[in-house]
């Protein structure tokens, strides 16, 4: 115990101790004033409205922050401090001129503190200079930037933006200086849909961000939407029709585009296997045929292609033709109080089949019908007609025929 009492550090501590007991006191119980620096303290403006009316509008103040020094207790200087964020100074510009105005400044407190308890001694700078100019407003359509990627396999649509326009107020020079104004969305593999507020950007001619300017918008932010669809490559497809004797066995056919890309909702494209172009009748087809089909899709999907119809060539093997010359002329149908005749006695038939079975076709076997319920006047006239053959269904009649039908009363 001594040697404790004759150690020094015991005195230092003890020294410590009181000062802070003391230093409690003093802050506690007599609370002393003392003065401070607060910097870095944001300007606002009031009044702006005002000349607003008058067509003018701040094109920039000289300082927007300012420092100031004040005198407070110490328990007002402490909640300052921890309230700084909270402290302002206002200019009051309703009563500006074009051109410059030099304009003094007052802070504004926490409403947690009393400003009878505050004394201002300094600041600096001592007054702020406004720069008024003339207003210019102009409206400017909003733009939808994307910047980023969609996920594989998925597309982004048309995006719909609300509002679709803005208007921009400041001084003439910098309003003039915006070339766009768009909202920009930012993603990465993005795969479902946007839709949500996006900060408005302006840009100058050149594409770049334009920062500082004292340019106000009718709306800070526009509400997009974004749609994701998936994108999938779908085969096109024809359905052939038997007929002259050929099948789809003895045809060889190619489409050109073989396949498309479309997109639309997952549920709707998932199910999607094929395109069909429609059907064609073998009967029409001689030799080598190329047909143009349009690529017709449901409202749901879009052609991501771009490509609106494809050629289908359709080639015919391994089969023989055989012309006939055809007299069996039937009129049917015909129009109350009228009679017809048919001018033509004989047309010549071609029919296709194998070789053998051509063989055992012959003239005979063909009827020629003309369906004559849709003539409504006199003359002759040019009438398609039905051939009828009575053979092997691996024999067929191919091509379309006519003939003349005088029609009188």
């Amino acid at each position: 115990m001594e040697r404790l009492r004759e150690s020094k550090w015991v005195y230092v501590l003890l020294s410590i101790l009181l000062a802070v007991i003391f230093w409690f006191y003093v802050r506690v119980k007599l609370n002393p004033t003392s003065p401070v620096w607060f910097t870095d303290i944001p300007v606002v403006q009031t009044g702006k409205n005002v000349l607003t009316q008058q067509g003018l509008t701040v094109a920039g103040l000289s300082h927007d922050r300012v420092n100031i020094r004040i005198e407070a207790p110490a328990n007002v200087l402490d909640t300052l401090t921890r309230s700084k964020k909270d402290i302002t100074v206002s200019v009051d510009v309703s009563r500006c001129k074009e051109g410059e105005n030099k304009l003094t400044y007052v802070p504004n407190w926490p409403a947690n503190v009393s400003a009878d308890s505050i004394a201002q001694l300094d600041q600096n700078p001592d007054t702020i200079t406004a720069t008024v100019e003339k207003l210019d407003t102009r409206t400017m359509d909003v733009e939808f930037r994307f910047q980023g990627k969609v996920a594989d396999g998925y597309q982004a649509g048309t995006p719909a933006i609300n509002p679709e326009t803005v208007v921009l107020s400041g001084p003439v020079e910098q309003v003039s200086q915006v070339d766009k104004v768009v909202a920009i969305l930012e993603d990465e593999d993005l795969n479902e849909q946007f839709a949500g507020d996006l900060p408005l950007t302006l840009l100058n001619a050149e594409g770049e961000v334009l920062t500082g300017l004292e340019v106000t918008l009718s709306t800070a932010s526009a509400y997009v939407v974004l749609p994701v669809v998936v994108t999938k490559e779908v085969p096109l497809t024809v359905n052939l029709i038997s007929g002259g004797g050929a099948t789809e066995a003895n045809a060889d056919w190619e489409i050109e585009p073989k396949t498309i890309i479309v997109s639309g909702l997952e549920t709707d494209v998932e199910k999607l296997t094929e395109i069909s172009l429609g059907s064609v009748d073998l009967s029409k087809v001689v030799g080598t045929k190329t047909i143009t089909r349009p690529i017709e899709l449901d409202p749901s999907l879009e052609n991501v292609s771009g490509i609106t119809s494809a050629n289908i060539e359709i080639t015919i093997n391994g089969l023989a033709t055989k012309a006939l010359d055809a007299s069996r002329i039937d009129l049917t149908n015909e129009p109350f109080g009228y009679r017809a005749v048919s001018e033509t006695q004989s047309i010549t038939v071609v029919v296709r089949g194998k070789e053998e079975d051509l063989a055992n076709v012959d003239a005979s076997k063909l009827r020629i019908v003309a369906d004559l319920s849709n003539i409504t006047s006199q003359g002759t006239q040019r009438v398609p007609v039905k051939v009828y053959l009575d053979a092997a269904s691996s024999v067929g009649v191919i091509g379309d025929y006519f003939i003349s039908v005088n029609i009188s009363r």
